[in-house]
């Protein structure tokens, strides 16, 4: 008859506790992944807007987050991938919007589109966003500032978010305006872009030159004259020139 520990071993009753599963290192518990991965998203565009791309460290982002360096990696693998999904996570909000208007426009217009017509569906959706006073649309609107003005930023970023959306507004303009040239086109959207990019911005240059008449916050005052400015820019480049 076997012996009564021989009967234990072969029914398992002696076997030792199975160790638990570890996750790899840096991975997070699975019901914190999300929350967890936008905590740090919301810290990274802070900080990338304070302090430029350059001045920002994942161990930085990690720290604010109450993270670790090894989390930062399992979520984005490197500081370029962070910083790309953060300028793509609004990125997206913005272009559904200014889609969704520049398409509720046209169909508003019913064949007469106007130029102040696209370009105020255009630009609302961007404006709201500063006039919400939310920090983080706040924060992203300043990170587009500074990577719109920057070269070795601002075409491969900038074209990879924003193109499809800012050539549909090219095109509601060159609706309202059929005789005007494709360079011309361009051409004035290439200022309506900068006067866009230095009221995201938002220094107080205009406040101080105009002694306090005029404030770089104020977007109920600048959309509006922004619109016209704009307007009358493209009116006014894309005229019919004498051969």
């Amino acid at each position: 008859m076997p012996h009564p520990q021989a009967r234990a071993v072969a029914s398992g009753a002696s076997r030792a506790p199975a160790r638990p599963v570890r996750s790899r290192p840096g991975r997070p518990p699975k019901n914190g992944d999300v929350a967890l991965r936008e905590s740090i998203l919301d810290v990274a565009e802070e900080l990338f807007a304070r302090r430029g791309y350059e001045g920002v460290s994942t161990r930085a982002v990690a720290r604010e987050a109450a993270a670790t360096p090894a989390m930062i990696h399992y979520y984005f693998n490197s500081k370029r991938e962070l910083f790309d999904a953060v300028f793509e996570r609004r990125a997206a909000v913005l272009n559904r919007e200014r889609m969704a208007a520049l398409d509720a426009y046209q169909a508003e217009a019913a064949g007469e589109t106007t130029i102040e017509g696209a370009i105020a569906a255009f630009l609302h959706p961007v404006l709201a966003k500063l006039l919400s006073g939310e920090p983080g649309w706040r924060n992203y609107l300043e990170l587009v500032a500074q990577v719109g003005n920057k070269h070795e930023w601002g075409g491969e970023v900038m074209t990879r978010s924003f193109d499809p959306v800012i050539e549909r507004l090219i095109h509601l303009i060159g609706v309202a305006m059929p005789g005007a040239t494709e360079q011309d086109l361009f051409w004035a959207y290439h200022f309506l872009s900068g006067a866009l990019l230095l009221t995201l911005s938002e220094t107080d240059r205009i406040d101080r030159l105009s002694r306090g008449l005029c404030r770089s916050t104020d977007i109920a005052a600048i959309e509006p004259r922004l619109v016209q400015f704009a307007a009358a820019g493209f009116r006014r480049v894309c005229a019919q020139r004498p051969s």
